[in-house]
C-alpha cells in the first residue's frame, strides 16, 4: 500500500508520522525489526516521501515509521529541549507507542546522529544502524552550519527566512523552470530544509538544536569514541561522494571504527543520496536488511564491551 500520514499524540503535544505498512505482515524473528526512518535538522519526515514511493512500488515487507521530530514539520515546537538524547528519546516513545520493541533505524545527517545517539541509549532496542551523509562523525561540517554559533545568528536567519527572501527564491526557480532550467531533486530538497525556517517555531528549534552540537569550530557532538559498542550491531553507511555539507570522509572513517559494518558511496549524489537515486537507495537498504540479521543486545554485552 502506499503511504499514510498520521498525527500521534505524544505527552500531549502532536507528533507527525509517515507510514508505510506492506500489504502482507511477514513473519519470523528476523523480520520483526520496524525500520525507522529519522530525518536531519531542518528537515521533515516529506524528505523520505520518495524511498516511500519506491517501498511502494517493489512490495517493500516491512512496516516504515518516518516522524517529523519536535520542532520540526507539521509537529508541535515547543519551548523544549532539542538535544540528541531528547530526539532519541522521542523515538523510543514512539515505537512504544506503536507497538514496537525492536527497529533499525536510518537516520540522514542529523537523524544519523539521532540514530547514533539512541543505540547508545537504548541499545536494547536498536537492531541495526543505517547512517546517511550522518552528524557526529567529525569534526568537519559547512560554514553556513557553524555561522549559527555566531552572536546575532537568531536576528541574521531571521532576515534570511524572511517571506520576501523565500518568495524572491521560489520567484528565481520558477524563472528557471520557465527557460528550461530544472533544479535537481536534491537542490529543491535543500530549499525545502530552508523554507521551513520561515516558521519561528521552527526557527528557534533548529537554532536550539544546532547549538547543541556545533560550534564555530565545527560538530562538537561525536560518536567516533563509542562506535566499538556498535561492533555486534550490524550497521550500513550510504553517503554523497559529492557532499558539502557534511565531508564523505567521515562514512569512511565511520566505516572502519565499526567492524563488519559496509559501505554505499552514491558517486554523483551530493547530502541526500535517498533523494537523488531512490530506487538505488531502498535496493541497498532492502539487500542490507535481507542479509543480516538485526542484533539483540543484552546488557551484560553492553557491560562486556565497555569493560574490554
Amino acid at each position: 500500500m502506499d503511504s499514510v500520514v498520521r498525527d500521534l499524540n505524544l505527552h500531549g503535544k502532536r507528533v507527525r508520522l509517515r507510514e508505510y505498512v506492506p500489504a502482507q505482515r511477514p513473519g519470523g524473528a528476523h523480520d520483526a525489526d520496524v525500520v525507522v526512518l529519522i530525518h536531519g535538522i531542518a528537515g521533515s519526515g516529506r524528505t523520505w516521501q520518495p524511498v516511500l514511493e519506491e517501498l511502494a512500488r517493489t512490495g517493500f515487507p516491512r512496516r516504515v515509521l518516518a516522524p517529523d521530530m519536535p520542532g520540526h514539520g507539521e509537529s508541535a515546537a515547543p519551548r523544549a529541549e532539542y538535544g540528541l538524547g531528547a530526539f532519541a528519546s522521542t523515538v523510543r516513545d514512539i515505537l512504544a507507542l506503536e507497538g514496537h520493541s525492536h527497529a533499525t533505524l536510518v537516520g540522514h545527517s542529523l537523524g544519523g546522529g539521532v540514530a547514533l545517539q539512541f543505540a547508545y541509549q537504548f541499545p536494547e532496542m536498536c537492531g541495526r544502524l543505517v547512517l546517511v551523509d550522518s552528524g557526529g562523525l567529525g569534526s568537519e561540517v559547512a560554514l553556513a552550519l557553524r555561522a549559527t554559533a555566531l552572536p546575532g545568528a537568531r536576528a541574521t536567519l531571521a532576515v534570511a527566512a524572511s517571506r520576501p527572501v523565500l518568495a524572491a527564491l521560489r520567484g528565481v526557480g520558477r524563472l528557471a523552470a520557465a527557460v528550461g532550467v530544472r533544479a535537481s531533486g536534491e537542490a529543491r530538497e535543500l530549499l525545502r530544509h530552508y523554507a521551513s525556517l520561515g516558521d519561528r517555531g521552527r526557527r528557534q528549534a533548529f537554532l536550539a538544536t544546532a547549538r547543541g552540537v556545533i560550534d564555530l569550530r565545527g560538530q562538537r557532538a561525536s560518536a567516533l569514541d563509542r562506535l566499538y559498542l556498535a561492533e555486534k550491531m550490524p550497521t550500513l553507511v550510504v553517503w554523497g561522494e559529492r557532499d558539502q555539507l557534511i565531508p564523505v570522509g567521515h562514512g569512511h572513517r565511520a566505516a572502519e571504527a565499526i567492524p563488519g559494518s559496509r559501505v554505499e558511496i552514491f558517486e554523483s549524489a551530493q547530502h541526500f543520496p535517498h533523494v537523488a537515486d531512490p530506487a538505488r537507495f531502498v535496493a541497498v537498504l532492502s539487500g542490507f536488511l535481507r542479509e543480516t540479521t538485526p542484533a539483540r543486545l543484552r546488557t551484560e554485552e553492553v557491560a562486556a564491551l565497555l569493560a574490554r
